[in-house]
């Protein structure tokens, strides 16, 4: 009776480790070029590793592309990863998906964006409108107070676009002394930027500031104004590494820090200790830190060699008093 009695003790802690040991968390993300979304995988990727989890990346060859993401979710579904982390391509058009995920009961954290329908474990993500709002003032500020402004505007349609240009729509509106010269999208992509901040120096000869809704449009429009032998403050969101390195050399102005790598961290421990039935935050929204020369030494650091936080730190920060 005693050898039996171990026997099935030693099978349970076996299937105890065996189910809190080396989870499969598949990750979704939307393009392959965003140095944001590289950051975020990174996070991720040292999330897993350092609970001893593996990650499997999924994402679109075309960038953003709802069809191929669509159907990575097919083939994930039918592989049954433990767990999923998850940015949507579109918030609304993805939620499809997210059911089918739903459907095969396989848990799922929800990071950046958030989708519009579905059931998740937990969202972790940034204030964006409020990041908007604040990299703007710094840039009004800069400014004192007046001046022609250009925003450089994400993809349309998405929540993270309309919210910062929503921000930096706000914070002109409070400055009576800044005008709004124009407002148009280049998709959070570098070279589009660069080609939409080409034709607008053509219908404007005096911009005083440019608004782009992440670091790549940013950079692109930093790149049209050399290339043009033109001066005009720039903004950017995101906080990369470029950025920062960007805002030392004194071409960019500042850039509101999204920290995708803090965000693919937080949505892979939350996915790996929900698995483990340990406690989780169900949101989890970073604060809004404008980045410039005042403040970008604790930034200045490669998304490589950053660390994730603990359980501890994050449930400090983050829970709710």
């Amino acid at each position: 009776m005693r050898k039996m009695l171990l026997a099935s003790l030693a099978m349970a802690l076996s299937v105890t480790v065996a189910h809190a040991d080396g989870e499969t968390i598949a990750v979704f993300t939307k393009n392959q070029t965003n140095p944001y979304f590289q950051n975020l995988r990174l996070g991720t990727d040292k999330a897993a590793k350092a609970l001893n989890a593996k990650t499997v990346h999924f994402v679109p060859t075309k960038a953003d592309s709802i069809p191929e993401q669509l159907s990575q979710i097919e083939d994930v579904v039918a592989k049954k990863p433990n767990a999923i982390v998850f940015v949507p391509v579109d918030y609304k058009a993805l939620v499809p998906g997210v059911e089918k995920i739903n459907q095969a009961k396989i848990p799922i954290v929800n990071i950046t964006d958030r989708s519009s329908g579905g059931d998740f474990l937990s969202f972790v993500g940034a204030d964006d409108y409020s990041l908007g709002l604040e990299t703007a003032r710094a840039m009004i500020k800069a400014l004192g107070g007046k001046g022609n402004i250009i925003i450089i505007e994400g993809v349309k349609g998405s929540v993270t676009s309309m919210d910062r240009t929503r921000g930096f729509t706000d914070a002109i509106k409070e400055a009576k002394d800044v005008k709004l010269l124009a407002s148009q999208p280049a998709n959070y992509q570098r070279l589009q930027a660069l080609q939409v901040m080409e034709n607008l120096m053509q219908s404007h000869p005096k911009i005083d500031g440019v608004m782009a809704a992440n670091d790549g449009m940013a950079t692109g429009v930093i790149e049209a104004l050399e290339a043009a032998n033109r001066k005009a403050l720039v903004i950017g969101i995101n906080g990369t590494k470029e950025a920062v390195d960007l805002i030392k050399s004194g071409k960019m102005l500042a850039s509101g820090d999204y920290n995708g790598f803090l965000q693919g961290c937080i949505g892979t421990m939350f996915a790996i200790r929900s698995l483990r039935n340990e406690p989780i935050l169900k949101e989890v929204i970073l604060k809004p830190t404008v980045i410039d020369k005042s403040n970008y030494q604790p930034f200045d650091i490669p998304a490589d060699q950053q660390q994730c936080p603990n359980w501890a730190e994050v449930e400090k920060t983050y829970a709710k008093k």
